[in-house]
């Protein structure tokens, strides 16, 4: 069986790396929520966001909860489309005494993120904010910028740590671009 390093063109950022920024983005976010006298609440998208959540939640000092959402905006290609879809929403009660972090693994065209910012006013919150592991601004279709961001990439096709194609890739430590004769044939 093929190691799922063998699809990998090439380690874009380092588990090292990673490690070292997601450290620094947990004192922003610290620094940040230290004075607000409402919860935080990490608000993870999945699938991809878990890994970088995980340990972003680690490292954070101040009290937090977590919840999860799931939207779909993918359907199954490598491009974002413009349909979004909640396939498990957010239900808590309250919800006007968080502060809410919405945690993403990437930003492509900011289509989702915009949506649920506005979603998760319309529901309540204190405040939203959004925190993301990459960055791609060159594929940007809507005005929107993230709050806490990891690393802005280049407009590569990347998989690993929480980031997938066809379910595949999640579990590497790495971002790593993936090669393309392996998605060009769709």
């Amino acid at each position: 069986m093929r190691s799922t390093h063998d699809d990998v063109l090439k380690v874009l950022i380092s588990e090292d790396e990673i490690s070292k920024r997601v450290g620094e983005i947990a004192v922003q976010i610290d620094e940040y929520y230290s004075k607000s006298d409402k919860k935080l609440l990490l608000l993870g998208i999945l699938k991809g966001s878990v890994v970088f959540m995980a340990e972003l939640m680690k490292r954070i000092e101040i009290p937090v909860e977590i919840d999860f959402m799931k939207v779909s905006s993918y359907g199954g290609s490598t491009v974002s489309s413009k349909n979004l879809t909640i396939l498990l929403d957010l239900n808590r009660k309250n919800l006007e005494e968080n502060d809410v972090l919405i945690v993403e693994d990437i930003i492509d065209s900011g289509r989702t993120l915009s949506y649920l910012v506005d979603y998760i006013k319309l529901k309540g919150a204190a405040s939203v904010r959004t925190c993301t592991l990459l960055d791609k601004p060159s594929r940007r279709e809507v005005d929107f910028l993230p709050d806490f961001c990891g690393f802005t990439i280049p407009d590569e096709f990347v998989i690993g740590y929480g980031l997938d194609f066809d379910e595949k890739y999640r579990a590497l430590p790495y971002v790593g671009i993936l090669k393309p004769e392996l998605y060009e044939k769709r």
